[in-house]
């Protein structure tokens, strides 16, 4: 599948359409029995230049819709959220060196946290990829 172009006013975002994602601008891959989590293009290009992330602890048990951590930009600070309630398995450790990379390559090396659901149906609740890329036309925040 290829991705889609959203442009709003002069603006290109990407959404990938190999994966869900949240009204909080989180996306969420499935990738085995794990899912890959980070902030969407769209996200990284409203905070702009990032210059910190807080990572959560491995092995944090989070619950969906819960604040994981802080990202830290010139523009502003902002937190993100889980997309599922799992537990945090791995995270990216190359962000905190790099966190630039939020904004180089959102949906690639700029992945922030791998969860092991709890409930793999919660994945099916996220928004697909149209309709991720219609509430971003709306410019529903």
């Amino acid at each position: 599948m290829s991705d889609v172009l959203v442009k709003v006013k002069g603006k290109e975002y990407i959404v990938k359409t190999d994966r869900r994602y949240t009204q909080t601008d989180e996306w969420a891959k499935l990738e085995g029995g794990v899912v890959v989590v980070g902030i969407t293009d769209y996200a990284q290009k409203e905070l702009k230049d990032i210059v910190a992330v807080e990572l959560p602890q491995i092995g944090r048990v989070l619950k969906k819709g819960e604040e994981v951590g802080m990202i830290d930009s010139v523009k502003a600070t902002s937190s993100y959220y889980a997309p599922l309630s799992g537990k945090v398995v791995e995270v990216n450790k190359d962000l905190e060196a790099s966190p630039e990379l939020l904004n180089k390559d959102p949906y690639g090396k700029g992945w922030i946290m791998k969860i092991e659901p709890i409930d793999p149906k919660e994945y099916e609740t996220l928004l697909t990829p149209e309709a991720y890329a219609e509430k971003i036309q709306k410019g529903a925040h």
